[in-house]
């Protein structure tokens, strides 16, 4: 009716849509901000998370649409074999089923990628979700530096080390230093000024590398430097300067910072003393990494073919370690490797390792489908991803591991709404 009202069934249905659309991305943004927030409310976007997504695919499906965007993606599809994998092999796990469903449940969380990418619909909802993040991060970030310069934060936790305002120093960093790199690219995506993107990032570095101590952010913090330093030079430069750039800026830090030489010459010296001794003394956490590399490959190479099964890292590892095993391990069935790569191996043999670098790589692809400065953010989260899977377990980790995955699906979901290919929304035909 044109000029007139709406019939009051369509007015109905359209106040039903409003509040339905209110819903859901309140509840998106709720799981970006979560993020940088402690791991109660981590948890709690988590399940509203999953059980909107869920609701809302159903929906969809009762309404026979189909979103043919998500089907250009390799990602949804990588993530699906891996968990459908890791759940054939409860049939086999040498852990007990407690521990076992546990550590599925932990996995589960790659599945926040895939649920973000389908219940962000537009690039409008995308951009305000990564607002939202964004805006966790600068939180985190100012009540950080203001711990720094003496000011007292009362919302901070009790952490270990200083400057640590809701997780630990180790998360903190590498946090800070991906989320630099959303800062750094995403400036000039109308999410916020070009000079707030520049600021934040220099901020975040700079805490990174200079303020706390985690040193798997060290390297997350150089890598994001020399990608954005080598995505800035002309072509015919980039490999030199990605090369070149993160020697440089390392000397540097190191000879102006105390900490970073007292962090690098303790890892050069507990590893030395592993190799020397096999033995790995209380505090020494580069040895004790490497011991568990060790016995994570003893254990691959021992079941190769189908792995220990989800959730038997520790039984595997300790059995391997003998008598020191609980010494060494601790009581508890839910360590890990300190190295995803390696845990995936564990548990799913080399097959398992290959399906990790194969999310991986697919997410990569994906990625490169987005437009550059998208392109750009999503590479740099997922080399991000692969430094600290190296050094840590941490997709497995809960709190770290949400971070990764949230923003990891939320520039996504944002490449994904920004393709110039991307198609709308589409019902079924009979």
């Amino acid at each position: 009716m044109r000029g007139g009202k709406l019939p009051r069934h369509l007015r109905a249905m359209r106040d039903v849509n409003r509040a339905t659309w209110s819903v859901r991305l309140g509840l998106i943004c709720l799981a970006a901000v979560s993020v940088s927030l402690p791991m109660a409310w981590i948890s709690l976007a988590k399940v509203l998370l999953f059980v909107s997504t869920l609701a809302f695919l159903t929906n969809q499906a009762w309404a026979r649409r189909t979103d043919p965007a998500i089907a250009q993606l390799w990602t949804p599809w990588a993530v699906a074999l891996m968990l459908v994998c890791s759940a054939c092999s409860l049939l086999w796990t040498a852990a007990d089923l407690p521990s076992a469903l546990m550590t599925f449940v932990k996995h589960s969380k790659l599945l926040e990628i895939v649920l973000l990418v389908s219940l962000i619909r537009t690039i409008a909802e995308a951009r305000i979700a990564i607002t939202a993040f964004a805006c966790g991060q600068a939180f985190v970030l100012l009540s950080s530096w203001l711990m720094f310069i003496g000011v007292n934060v009362p919302w901070h936790a009790n952490a270990p080390t200083p400057y640590v305002v809701f997780s630990t120093y180790l998360d903190q960093s590498i946090m800070f230093a991906t989320s630099a790199s959303v800062f750094w690219h995403l400036r000039h995506e109308k999410l916020w000024s070009p000079v707030f993107g520049a600021v934040g990032a220099a901020m975040a570095i700079t805490s990174t590398l200079l303020v706390l101590e985690g040193r798997s952010g060290y390297l997350v913090a150089l890598t994001a430097l020399a990608l954005a330093i080598m995505w800035t030079v002309p072509r015919c430069l980039r490999l030199t300067a990605f090369v070149i750039a993160p020697i440089m800026i390392l000397t540097v830090v190191s000879l102006g910072s105390s900490q970073v030489q007292e962090r690098i010459g303790k890892i050069m010296t507990e590893s030395q003393n592993f190799v020397k001794t096999q033995k790995v003394e209380v505090g020494d956490s580069s040895g004790w990494r490497l011991n568990a590399w060790y016995r994570s490959v003893q254990a691959i190479g021992e079941r190769p073919l189908q792995g220990h099964g989800v959730g038997a890292w520790t039984f595997a590892v300790k059995r391997m370690q003998g008598s020191t095993g609980t010494e060494v391990f601790g009581e508890s069935n839910q360590s890990n490797p300190h190295q995803e790569f390696l845990l995936w191996g564990v548990e799913l043999g080399v097959g398992g390792l290959l399906l990790f670098v194969c999310a991986l790589v697919s997410m990569a692809r994906d990625a490169l489908l987005f437009p550059q400065s998208v392109k750009h953010a999503t590479v740099a989260v997922l080399v991000a991803i692969a430094i600290a899977c190296l050094f840590n377990s941490a997709l497995y980790d809960d709190l770290m591991g949400d971070f990764l995955c949230v923003i990891l699906g939320l520039l996504m979901a944002l490449g994904t709404r920004s393709m110039a290919n991307c198609p709308p929304l589409t019902e079924v035909r009979a």
